[in-house]
């Protein structure tokens, strides 16, 4: 049986609106996103960037700034960073919108330290609090005992000598916007993905097309008549020389990138002859073998098909045939993969549940019941091989974040698994050795 979550685990944030979208925008930094439409309800749109840190016990996440996005709520996003910016592209109701994020490295007393230009401050903006600096002797960073008083030159030498604290704030510009999906009645994009090498950017919505764009240019690179009903989702794999495309017209279909062809399709006999449709899709590197990678889908049960589960589903994306198959009691959500390829995390439709998988084995090591009100609208995991900075650390083996139209943010984490230590099973077969070898001469043999 799987564990349940850890006491010091669940709400993480809370937000004033509904919640699709979550993103880690670096390796300490998550974007969440949503909003209450164009309706007059008093329910903003936008998007809100916290810092997450373990504080010892557990994980605590300070928000930075949040950025309103007016009558538009916010459906889907990406990010992409690199050593030089990181931009945002974000789902708008036709059309993906480009926010350019950059972040500002500054002193507690608000001095500009490095990242971006000194402008004051941005409009908007929510600082997070300020932690006085506790010096070695005890005072503040501000006090100063009768030593240090000695001469101004002194006073003013130790002052500059003293250790700046460090804070991250972001400065978010608008950059452009482009229509993606072309529907007659009610467009809109339903889910956009950037290549892992940053060139392409892959959007898909209610027409049914899969488009490929130059990336950041934003210039049309392939228009693909991918399905005959709405993208539900799109990925990229991890050499981005290929992206998956599934629908509400059953399909799952592998394309190659260069050139833009189908590749293969999906192809499963469903259990029972119920039929099915591919909900979610993910890659997910292969431990140790960089050029190897596994698929991952969320599978439903159509319509009214009675008590039919649904189904966790690891693919050879290389042959696209089915490898592992996990049933769930219900219908599922959201799915993540953590960047190192090793767990998979889903999100209940009915139950607002989340569990942790082995990538591997699908093997289930954590349930949380019932983690959100409503139905699990995101997932994310906290990584672990981030470049642009050192991951959250903690006492966890893992911790994936979740969000809901409940409005909160949350964590869960998997302990680490105990296992027999090396020097006990050493001592244990030896033991066993010993008392087989006296049975034996007791006896005789």
């Amino acid at each position: 049986m799987a564990p349940t979550r850890k006491p010091n685990d669940g709400l993480l944030a809370r937000v004033n609106f509904p919640l699709y979208a979550i993103e880690m925008l670096t390796s300490r930094h998550v974007l969440v996103a949503g909003g209450g439409g164009a309706s007059k309800t008093g329910v903003a749109n936008g998007f809100e960037i916290y810092e997450v840190h373990h504080n010892g016990e557990k994980y605590v996440a300070d928000e930075v700034i949040r950025h309103e996005t007016g009558p538009t709520v916010v459906m889907n996003l990406a990010v992409k960073n690199d050593e030089k910016r990181t931009l945002l592209m974000a789902g708008q109701e036709s059309h993906c919108q480009m926010y350019l994020v950059n972040p500002i490295i500054t002193s507690t007393d608000g001095e500009v330290i490095g990242g971006g230009k000194s402008e004051g401050s941005v409009d908007g903006m929510r600082k997070r609090k300020n932690v006085s600096y506790q010096q070695s002797n005890g005072q503040a960073a501000g006090g100063q005992t009768p030593e240090q008083t000695k001469g101004q030159g002194k006073d003013k030498q130790q002052q500059q000598s003293a250790p700046v604290r460090k804070q991250i704030r972001f400065e978010i510009k608008t950059g452009d916007s482009i229509q993606t999906d072309f529907t007659e009645l009610e467009p809109l994009q339903r889910v956009v993905r950037i290549s892992p090498d940053g060139r392409i950017m892959a959007t898909g919505g209610m027409d049914g097309h899969l488009r490929l764009w130059n990336f950041p240019k934003m210039t049309l690179r392939a228009d693909i008549s991918a399905h005959t009903k709405e993208i539900d989702d799109l990925d990229f794999s991890p050499d981005s020389k290929n992206v998956v495309s599934i629908a509400k017209d059953g399909l799952g279909v592998i394309w190659s990138i260069n050139p833009e062809k189908e590749s293969r399709k999906l192809t499963w006999n469903p259990p029972e002859g119920t039929r099915y449709l591919l909900k979610r899709c993910r890659y997910g590197v292969i431990e140790g073998q960089k050029d190897k990678h596994r698929l991952f889908t969320l599978a439903n049960p159509f319509a009214k098909s009675g008590k039919a589960k649904g189904l966790l589903q690891q693919w050879d994306p290389e042959s696209g045939r089915l490898s592992r198959v996990v049933e769930i009691d219900e219908s599922l959500a959201a799915l993540a993969v953590r960047d190192d390829g090793r767990f998979v995390a889903v999100g209940t439709m009915f139950s607002g549940s989340v569990s942790i998988y082995i990538a591997f084995s699908l093997q289930r090591v954590l349930h949380v019941p019932h983690a959100h009100a409503m139905f699990v609208t995101g997932l994310q995991f906290l990584p672990v091989t981030n470049f642009d900075g050192p991951a959250v650390t903690g006492d966890t083996e893992a911790a994936v974040l979740s969000i809901s139209v409940d409005n909160r943010v949350c964590v869960h984490s998997l302990q680490y698994r105990h296992s027999l230590p090396a020097w006990v099973a050493i001592f244990a077969i030896v033991l066993i050795l010993f008392i087989t070898f006296c049975f034996c001469s007791y006896i005789g043999l």
